[in-house]
């Protein structure tokens, strides 16, 4: 099998440590995505004891995951529902309009102007499954705003502020409009809208803080220049309190005259004390006062700040977010976010347990201190600090609980490997009754900055996995809204564009991506590539052995601790050439605290049976297969 190009071995001078691990060969269970009824989800098994952080990198680069201490890797060609390694490079990272959004919801309901009492009633109406790479983030977010609240008419806090300030609109109006004459017209009453992304582009000009507009001021002037068309006494019907004259040249009462005489009024009123409003060629714009105001704004007359922080080169360079380790004085909740080395902690399993039964309602019998402990505490990734290595973040390198506190409560806790080249997502789990602040999608963009942000201590930490991606499963495809995202090759094990991958995985499920790559490079026909991407690289191999073991379809939780392994099947691999050229002789074996290569094993223990010696050399091939021969010479393969 081709070693391929993946970024992750040839070239690394030191190791630290090493690994040993006990091989369980392949593993068939049923399938929590697909539904399918028999055991068709296949992959390929590995217990670790101790690994290094090398060496676990090397192993996501070659498309493993880790529950625990327990890795798996999918039988690409062979699963029902192939899994594809999903990262991001993250100072190409691109955010969209949904995960701005995101972020100023979490800003508002930090200043304290987000009605948490109104956002758990709407979100209870909506489906609350999700974890980050539960595969099921929470998308409350969107439907939040749309959900009508009373007789069909869909309401969002914006159109509060809207109406808040077409409001101050009209008693400036009537501030500059003033008779008790009955026989006034009936002025306009204003319309205030949201400035689009789109129209700021269009016209360069216009300041990043501007929020919203208004044209009043061209209807009043239409609406009193008709007026004044139409009446003789124009002058002693309108008195106008615009710079203390009226009459004259029509140019007094222009678009512009009106809008800066409404633009002064407004700004004598206090309550809109964190915006400016400015007139500009008829227009009333609103503008964030100082620091960027979020552009959902919020009723009431209260306007909440935003401090900025980098976190992706978007198409206006920055997206605006909460830094926790700023000041904080002006909000009226604190987040903070901690990372902690990986250990048992008694208030995180009381948060993962009411989320596993609220959200993924799982029995409250199933949720045992055990189960948590084996899926999201025991790690076999070595800790590596800081003292011993300078290129290492400051929290160096292992396994991790990111930790969100709001006020000092714990709402949110990230399960997270940080390694030499990437922050690999594992698990979120979230406080249910903060379900509408999407903190699945938060936690992820919090983790995107935090690797951007440790490139200055670890120039290498430049990736964000997410962990699999499947296409035929729709609660995965928000994986790709990080952009642009890139696949895992199942064969050659190079990273391939996601908008490249995605039109073959329309077609087909397994697709050796790296092909395609290259022949859409050089131009072949669609045929061409369904024809190839039809055809398995290694061809149909029958499992050595397998264990039944039923899928939970949360994502990262698929591996059942308590199946059972059945016996071994009698059907050997059907080997290709390439597969018995790879080189067992300098993997290192370990037996009763002896270890010994390969090549010397008949040489150091008494005479092996010919029967036995190829059952274990055939072992070790499917070993090296899954691994690679570089891993396979450099783990420790321990032997029962």
């Amino acid at each position: 099998m081709a070693e391929g190009a993946s970024s992750s071995n040839s070239g690394r001078v030191r190791r630290r440590g090493e690994t040993v691990v006990l091989d369980h060969g392949q593993r068939k269970g049923s399938c929590g995505y697909c539904k399918s009824s028999g055991f068709n989800s296949i992959s390929h098994g590995l217990s670790a004891h101790i690994m290094t952080v090398d060496d676990f990198q090397d192993l996501l680069d070659r498309g493993w995951r880790r529950s625990g201490s327990y890795l798996y890797k999918p039988e690409m060609e062979r699963t029902c529902c192939p899994s594809y390694t999903i990262r991001l490079k993250a100072n190409d990272f691109v955010p969209s309009k949904e995960q701005r959004r995101v972020l100023k919801k979490m800003e508002r309901f930090l200043d304290g102007t987000l009605d948490l009492k109104m956002s758990s009633r709407l979100n209870g109406e909506t489906n609350s499954m999700g974890s980050f790479d539960g595969d099921a983030i929470h998308e409350s977010s969107t439907r939040m705003v749309l959900e009508p609240r009373a007789k069909g008419v869909g309401l969002t806090i914006e159109d509060d502020c809207l109406r808040l300030l077409s409001k101050k609109i009209d008693d400036a109006v009537v501030a500059c409009f003033q008779s008790s004459d009955s026989r006034i017209i009936q002025l306009p009453q204003a319309i205030v809208k949201r400035l689009a992304h789109k129209n700021k582009k269009k016209l360069k000009e216009i300041s990043e803080d501007m929020l919203y507009t208004s044209g009043i001021a061209f209807q009043i002037a239409a609406t009193l220049q008709r007026y004044q068309n139409s009446n003789e006494n124009y002058c002693q019907d309108i008195p106008v309190n615009i710079s203390g004259q009226i009459g004259g040249s029509s140019s007094v009462l222009s678009p512009n005259n009106i809008a800066e005489k409404l633009a002064h009024t407004i700004h004598m009123q206090e309550e809109l004390s964190d915006i400016i409003v400015r007139a500009c060629n008829g227009h009333l714009n609103f503008y964030s006062s100082g620091e960027k105001v979020n552009s959902e704004m919020v009723g009431g007359g209260v306007v909440s700040r935003t401090q900025s922080s980098k976190i992706g080169r978007g198409k206006d360079g920055c997206v605006h977010e909460h830094v926790e380790n700023s000041s904080q004085q002006n909000r009226r909740r604190k987040l903070e976010i901690r990372m902690k080395r990986s250990n048992f902690d008694p208030e995180e399993f009381e948060l993962y347990k009411r989320y596993q039964i609220r959200v993924h309602n799982d029995k409250p019998d199933k949720v045992t201190k055990s189960q948590y402990y084996r899926f999201l505490v025991e790690t076999p990734v070595q800790f590596v600090s800081t003292s011993k290595h300078r290129t290492v973040p400051p929290c160096g390198f292992g396994s991790f609980h990111q930790q969100y506190r709001i006020d000092g409560k714990l709402v949110a806790v990230g399960v997270v490997d940080i390694l030499p080249r990437c922050l690999s997502s594992k698990y979120l789990f979230w406080d249910p009754d903060l379900a509408f602040l999407s903190l699945g999608k938060y936690s992820a963009l919090k983790e995107i900055e935090w690797v951007m942000q440790s490139r200055l201590h670890c120039p290498s930490l430049q990736y964000y996995y997410l962990g699999y991606y499947i296409h035929s499963c729709s609660k995965m495809r928000y994986k790709a809204a990080y952009y642009p995202s890139e696949l895992l090759c199942p064969l050659r094990y190079e990273w391939v564009p996601f908008t490249i991958a995605r039109t073959l995985l329309d077609k087909n499920s397994y697709v050796v991506l790296s092909d395609h790559a290259s022949l859409l490079d050089g131009g072949s026909s669609p045929s061409q590539l369904h024809e190839n991407s039809r055809r398995s690289p290694l061809g149909d191999l029958d499992p050595g052995g397998h264990e039944d073991c039923s899928s939970n379809e949360d994502g990262e939780m698929e591996v059942d601790f308590d199946c059972q392994e059945s016996e071994s099947d009698d059907v050997s691999d059907t080997e290709t050439g390439e597969h018995n050229a790879l080189d067992l002789s300098d993997i290192v074996l370990e037996l009763n605290d002896s270890r010994v290569k390969f090549k010397d094993i008949q040489h150091s223990f008494r005479p092996i049976p010919e029967k036995n010696l190829r059952s274990l050399e055939q072992q070790l091939r499917r070993y090296a297969r899954v691994v690679g021969t570089e891993l396979a010479n450099t783990m420790i393969y321990r032997l029962m």
